[in-house]
């Protein structure tokens, strides 16, 4: 894996880069426009491509045109041959593709903080599923999911892959503001907001499967069985079934705490992996959610079977479910992303953080500071996340033919003076304040912080008023 080393100028501390050895090439997609007028050119003092040679271009700018991207490189030679209608600024900027985050429970920003510092199952069985049954529907999910697809988007999140109740109203959301989402229908084996079993809840899910298959490009309906201890093996292979009639991929929570390895091995005599493989779990796609647990044994079956693995660093700290082998899984040619998982076992959807502590993590929990590189990491969050969630071809990178899914990152903030390493810097040094501008599928969704596509103000205040609600009738529960 190359690595394109940054070297500044003392005279031009204040984002006077000039880069050392970075790729001046220009690439483009086989069939551009002809007559060289184009939606939209995005420019930037660095691109940063996430490519397989991981190219770094100085002064760069990229061709959009109907959602794909038609040409990456210098943006003397890109603004020659193009004309947009729409120009993003790249004075003090770094291009790069829009951040994948490969789990979340987007409608959870609802319940942020309402039970915290607990174990996992007292956290799930005493707080959050009593709290879903009483206060989720529809109009719950909705804006919680508003509310999320805001935060995500200020952050420079572009796809995420989600996991919760009611959702056909998830997808509306995602369909409405723009941006590119894996949405799992929810199967678990229990009275939830949306079903009452887990045939239920799977029956629900075949619906909306049959709905959105074909609606909206930027919209992949999935299933999403909880877990092996809220669902039997029969009911598993159910959904597996099901998943593989509509050739979509699964999303799930595996090998997540010590609570599910013991239970693993009381209830089915094995740990959780395998006893995925032994009933033919993974012959499908499959989105593996935290895997903080995998043995030696299990780690190549992972690789085999290419399953997404989904790495949530801060969640596993909170609910001290333990730090994941990633450097180990990574070695052995596991598909790694990154995700946040929800709001209420975070507290927030912030992508920057996970790259951090993913990390970070790594490093002291083998005691070694080269674990897990910063290029790694940011492409856990970018090229291969998107491969771990089954896109790849799509999105992930900033390269000729694929879709249009990038962000500005500003670099103009005191904690970026000076800058030796751009890539260090997104990974060490920048947060969700420093994204500028989010584009997906070619359609801007921020710009200069500005939220297009979402009115904030109504989600506020929606928001605000439901919570008052929740935590009312929680203090008079608690009376």
């Amino acid at each position: 894996m190359t690595r394109t080393t940054l070297c500044f100028s003392y005279l031009f501390l204040i984002f006077g880069l000039t880069a050392c050895g970075a790729s001046d090439k220009a690439t483009e997609a086989p069939a551009a426009q002809d007559d060289g007028r184009i939606d939209l050119l995005v420019r930037g003092d660095f691109i940063v491509t996430m490519n397989a040679s991981q190219d770094i271009i100085e002064d760069g700018a990229i061709a959009i045109d109907d959602g794909v991207i038609l040409a990456v490189g210098p943006a003397a030679d890109i603004e020659s041959r193009y004309e947009a209608r729409e120009v993003l600024d790249g004075g003090r900027r770094v291009v790069m593709p829009g951040l994948v985050n490969g789990h979340s429970h987007a409608a959870m920003t609802l319940l942020r903080g309402v039970a915290d510092d607990l174990a996992l199952m007292d956290w799930l069985q005493n707080y959050i599923f009593p709290a879903e049954v009483e206060f989720v529907d529809a109009e719950f999910v909705r804006i919680g999911t508003e509310l999320a697809c805001w935060e995500m988007i200020r952050g420079g999140t572009t796809t995420f892959v989600d996991m919760y109740y009611y959702p056909d109203t998830i997808a509306e959301v995602v369909e409405r503001c723009g941006m590119r989402a894996l949405v799992s229908a929810t199967v678990i084996d229990q009275r939830s907001p949306d079903a009452e079993s887990a045939d239920d809840s799977l029956a629900k899910g075949n619906g909306f499967i049959e709905r959105w298959l074909d609606r909206n490009p930027r919209i992949t309906p999935i299933f999403g069985p909880h877990a092996n201890y809220t669902l039997n093996a029969e009911q598993l292979v159910a959904t597996r079934a099901a998943a593989m009639k509509y050739g979509v991929p699964i999303s799930i929570h595996v090998s997540e705490s010590p609570f599910e390895l013991q239970y693993a091995q009381d209830t089915y005599g094995t740990t959780s992996i395998l006893m995925y493989e032994s009933i033919g779990f993974f012959d499908g796609p499959t989105i593996a959610a935290h895997v903080v647990w995998p043995t030696e044994e299990e780690i190549p079956i992972l690789a085999e079977r290419k399953v997404g693995v989904i790495h949530n660093p801060t969640s596993n700290m909170k609910i001290a479910s333990g730090i994941a082998p990633i450097t180990d899984m990574l070695a052995a040619g596991v598909r790694v992303g990154l995700g946040t998982d929800g709001a209420a076992s975070n507290n927030d959807l912030d992508m920057w953080e996970e790259m951090r502590l993913a990390a970070l993590l790594q490093k002291v929990d083998r005691m070694d500071p080269e674990a897990l590189p910063a290029t790694e990491v940011l492409s856990m969050a970018t090229s291969g996340g998107a491969t771990a969630i089954g896109l790849g071809d799509s999105i992930g990178s900033l390269e000729p033919g694929k879709r249009a899914d990038l962000i500005q990152v500003g670099f103009k903030d005191v904690h970026h003076i000076p800058t030796y390493d751009v890539i260090s810097h997104l990974v060490y040094v920048s947060d969700e304040q420093d994204v500028a501008s989010v584009v997906v599928d070619g359609r801007v969704l921020m710009k200069e912080r500005e939220m297009l596509t979402i009115d904030t103000q109504r989600v506020a205040a929606e928001a605000t008023a439901l919570a008052a609600r929740i935590q009312a009738a929680l203090a008079e529960r608690n009376e």
